[in-house]
């Protein structure tokens, strides 16, 4: 007995495995991954709603390799530079590409994708709680992972399932639903619970100003503020553990990218405020090369000298950092102000869309729309669509093809 794939099936495998190759904190892995598949897919015409998600990107690399005519970096670091640029590009037209060939189950392909990365993430933390006693959310966070914005964008899709038009018994629909949420919660990612937040409430239109979204609107950030004044007061440890830890986090969140004074002799005011010690030194380092460098970066390769060895995530110690936490501050460094006015351009592309008959092509504007917002925030503390564990890019692709493709049959059926 042989067993034989579908063209679509293959399409939709590779799709899974683009998405969830991130996830295994191997950035060279996954480029390699994301390329081959551009390679095994290329396509011989692109939309250009797709070129222009991709140009502001572009954009940056020829910014930044511009740049770096003035300066003579390490060969490695450019390298480096030019691949995580090119992220989100190889990403994008990659989704693109697959959705082209997954046949008609797309919002099924994507809801499959994020139960396998959840599934894989609670064995791997019920193996780490049970087989190695492992308690500590910040152990079980660098075994589980720190950060899931798939498992949310699959979320919202069940939650609003029949908006997406997507039939599944109440029973597979609740069980679906528990497992992606669970997982979800289990990376104790304050993102993840502000992404979940915000994409739920442009789901639901209260973005939109009207009488009933200004009540929710200000219910909502009443409750945060109490509920924020609670956690400050209390007396959180920050080496607590379980809920101690995710409320010692959300505790510290609003401060943490945003304060202008640090003592880096202070190991907790220097270690839980770092994002802003990285922002502080980024901006000094690039202003006093006057203002050339200010407006075009300082080029491909460029580093940021934090004045000490760090220890990092993947158990390696730097004190040149070529990548910030800070994806506005990262261009800042390679291209300058304009390639940060191009950064945020290819946000405002995610958010801009235009409206159809279709009542799916508008849902699947609404998550653009989200993840354009959401962009905003999230380059601001996790690099956004360059974090190197990062697979929103290929979903994006995925869904501007999809929309095209729902576009086209519509408009031949009108």
């Amino acid at each position: 007995m042989s067993l034989t794939l579908s063209k679509n099936s293959i399409y939709q495998i590779l799709f899974t495995i683009c998405v969830g190759v991130p996830y295994l904190n191997n950035y060279e892995l996954t480029f390699s991954v994301w390329v081959l598949v551009f390679v095994a897919t290329i396509s011989q015409k692109y939309s250009i709603q797709v070129l222009k998600t991709v140009f502001p990107f572009i954009a940056i690399l020829i910014v930044a390799a511009f740049s770096l005519l003035s300066y003579d970096h390490n060969i490695y670091n450019i390298i480096r530079d030019i691949t995580y640029i090119l992220k989100p590009v190889v990403g994008i037209i990659v989704g693109y590409q697959l959705c082209k060939n997954c046949g008609p189950k797309v919002i099924k392909t994507i809801i499959n994708a994020g139960l396998f990365i959840a599934i894989i993430h609670l064995c791997i933390i019920v193996y780490s709680a049970i087989i190695h006693k492992i308690i500590n959310i910040h152990v079980l966070r660098e075994y589980g992972g720190y950060f899931s914005d798939y498992e949310i964008y699959v979320l919202i899709i069940l939650l609003f399932h029949e908006r997406f038009q997507l039939v599944y018994s109440k029973k597979r629909l609740l069980l679906y639903m528990f497992i992606i949420a669970f997982s979800s919660f289990l990376y104790v990612s304050r993102t993840n619970f502000i992404q979940i937040v915000l994409f739920y409430m442009i789901m639901k239109g209260f973005l939109t100003l009207n009488v009933k979204s200004i009540k929710v609107i200000s219910i909502l950030i009443a409750i945060t503020a109490i509920g924020y004044s609670v956690i400050y007061n209390m007396n959180l440890s920050r080496n607590g553990r379980g809920i101690e830890a995710l409320l010692y986090k959300i505790r510290n969140a609003p401060i943490e990218a945003f304060k202008t004074k640090i003592d880096k002799y202070d190991y907790q005011d220097f270690n839980d405020n770092f994002r802003s010690y990285e922002n502080i030194k980024t901006v000094r380092q690039v202003s006093r090369e006057g203002w050339s460098t200010i407006l075009f970066g300082k080029g491909l390769g460029s580093t940021v000298d934090i004045g000490r060895r760090m220890y990092t995530n993947d158990g390696t110690t730097v004190r040149y950092e070529a990548i910030l936490h800070n994806g506005y501050m990262t261009v800042f460094l390679k291209a300058g102000l304009v390639g940060v006015l191009f950064l945020i351009y290819s946000m405002y592309v995610l958010i801009r869309n235009t409206k159809s008959t279709n009542p799916l092509v508008n849902e699947l504007n609404l998550l653009l729309l989200a993840t354009g917002i959401f962009l905003i925030f999230e380059n601001w503390v996790l690099l956004g669509i360059f974090l190197k564990t990062e697979s929103k890019a290929v979903l994006i692709g995925f869904i501007i093809c999809y929309k095209e493709i729902l576009i086209k049959k519509t408009n031949i059926n009108e």
